[in-house]
C-alpha cells in the first residue's frame, strides 16, 4: 500500500499540468499510469494545508477499510518528501456534475434515462453500505454531483470522504461547531445545528436524485438568489400541480419510463424532507428504488433555504 514519489512523480509526469484532473480545497488530483500500465489518480495535499492534512488523514483511516463497487478504490499512500499523495483507481469518465451540468453532447450520449436510474441506484448501494451493511457505520458529509465518478461503463463511484465520520456502535448522530459542506445539499439540521447523522448524506442523496432527473444544479446561482431550494422547491411545486414530468431534463428527448421517473423523483421528495425522522435510510430508499411492489408514503413540502441561521465553510 506504500508507495514510492519517485514512481508516482514518473507516472503523473512530475504532477504536470495536462495531467491535473481537478482541484479542491485539499489540492489537486493528477492522472498517472504506473509501470505495469494501470492507470490512476493521484491525490496530492497542498503544502501548507492543515485542514487539509487532517482531511487526508481521516479519508486514508476510513477508505483502506471500505470495499464496495460502488466506492472508489484507494490503491496506496505515499508521505515521502514532505509530499502527502493519495492513490485511487482512475475512473475514467470524470465527476457526475461534469457530465450532467456541463457537457451538453456527452450527455445526450451517456445519459439517458436508463443510464440515469441506474446511477440513481449504484449510489443508493453505495451510501447503503456505509450506513448500514459494512464493519464500520460511516456518514459521508460530503455527497454531492462532483463526488460521484462515473467508471468506464458509467457506474457510479462515490469519492472524497476527506470529511466523512465513524459512527459508533448506537450513535445515531454527531454534532460540530464546524459546518463544513457545499450550498444546496447541506440539510437544515446540519446548516442550522450542525448535527449530521445517516439522515443527512439521505438528504444530500435525495437533492442529487432531483438534479440526475432534472438536469438543473440545485445550487446554481446564475438561476436563482435562494442558494439552497432551487430544484427542490421547483420540483414540489410541480409534483403539488401534477405537471412534474415538464422539469425532466430536456437532452432525453421524452426517451424515458414516465413511471419509473415519477417514483424516482417520489423517492427524492421523501429524502429532502426538512424533519430527518421523515426521511427513510438507505436500506428502504434501496427497496423503493428496486421494486415497483414497494408503496411509497406522500412527501410533504420539502426543506427550504430561506432562513437558515449559520455560515457555512463552502467546499467546492
Amino acid at each position: 500500500m506504500l508507495m514510492d514519489v519517485s514512481t508516482l512523480r514518473a507516472a503523473t509526469g512530475d504532477f504536470a499540468e495536462n495531467n491535473k484532473l481537478g482541484e479542491g480545497g485539499f489540492g489537486a488530483v493528477y492522472k498517472g499510469t504506473l509501470p505495469d500500465g494501470e492507470e490512476i489518480a493521484v491525490k496530492r495535499l497542498s503544502k501548507g494545508s492543515t485542514q487539509g492534512v487532517d482531511e487526508l488523514k481521516n479519508e486514508l483511516a476510513l477508505v483502506a477499510k471500505l470495499k464496495h463497487k460502488n466506492l472508489v478504490r484507494l490503491l496506496g499512500v505515499c508521505l515521502e518528501q514532505q509530499e502527502r499523495l493519495l492513490v485511487y483507481e482512475f475512473v475514467p469518465n470524470r465527476s457526475l456534475d461534469q457530465i450532467l451540468f456541463i457537457d451538453i453532447e456527452k450527455k445526450r450520449e451517456k445519459l439517458d434515462w436508463g443510464q440515469r436510474l441506474r446511477i440513481i441506484r449504484g449510489i443508493a448501494r453505495g451510501l447503503q453500505y456505509l450506513h448500514e451493511d459494512s464493519q464500520l457505520k460511516v456518514v459521508h458529509r460530503d455527497l454531492k454531483a462532483s463526488n460521484v465518478l462515473l467508471d468506464v461503463d458509467m457506474n457510479p463511484k462515490i469519492s472524497d470522504f476527506g470529511l466523512a465520520r465513524l459512527f459508533e456502535r448506537g450513535q445515531t448522530q454527531g454534532i460540530t461547531n464546524r459546518v463544513i459542506g457545499t450550498y444546496g445539499y447541506m440539510a437544515p439540521e446540519y446548516i442550522m445545528r450542525g448535527n449530521y447523522s445517516v439522515k443527512s448524506d439521505v438528504f444530500s442523496f435525495g437533492v442529487m436524485v432531483l438534479e440526475i432527473v432534472t438536469g438543473r444544479k440545485n445550487n446554481d446561482t446564475t438561476q436563482s438568489d435562494d442558494l439552497l431550494t432551487m430544484v427542490c422547491s421547483i420540483i414540489w411545486e410541480h409534483w403539488t400541480s401534477g405537471t412534474v414530468l415538464e422539469r425532466m431534463d430536456q437532452s432525453m428527448d421524452n426517451s424515458f419510463s414516465e413511471s419509473d421517473v415519477m417514483r424516482c423523483i417520489q423517492v427524492g421528495l421523501l429524502c429532502v424532507q426538512e424533519n430527518p425522522v421523515d426521511r427513510p435510510v438507505m436500506s428502504e430508499v434501496g427497496m423503493m428504488l428496486g421494486s415497483d411492489m414497494v408503496s411509497l408514503g406522500a412527501p410533504s413540502k420539502p426543506a427550504s433555504g430561506k432562513g437558515f441561521g449559520m455560515t457555512p465553510t463552502v467546499r467546492m
